[in-house]
């Protein structure tokens, strides 16, 4: 995985507007069908792991468990334990990134 270039996008996609962070926000717009990829912390507790992948999972969207909120926080310059990407472009880009 090129990990730094994984968060690299990550923080372009934060200054262009495409991310929505925080669990909650994230999850409202999971329902709405407007989320293409979402990357919880692996540092965030189970229930909120298990809360977001299975709402992504019902809603048919791409849930990675990755980073840490130290990393997120360097990536997007907010602290945060839930992040959901809303544009295709990036959501395909940071995939192929962590999976790659």
């Amino acid at each position: 995985m090129n990990k730094q270039k994984a968060l690299n996008m990550l923080g372009l996609a934060m200054r262009a507007g495409k991310l929505i962070t925080g669990e909650e926000m994230t999850i409202n717009e999971i329902r709405k069908k407007n989320v293409k990829l979402v990357i919880v912390t692996t540092d965030a507790s189970e229930n909120t792991q298990k809360k977001v992948s299975d709402k992504s999972k019902y809603y048919q969207t791409t849930c990675f468990v990755e980073f840490t909120q130290g990393e997120i926080l360097g990536a997007i310059g907010k602290p945060r334990k839930v992040i959901g990407v809303l544009d295709q472009g990036f959501a395909n880009k940071i995939m192929t990134l962590i999976t790659g």
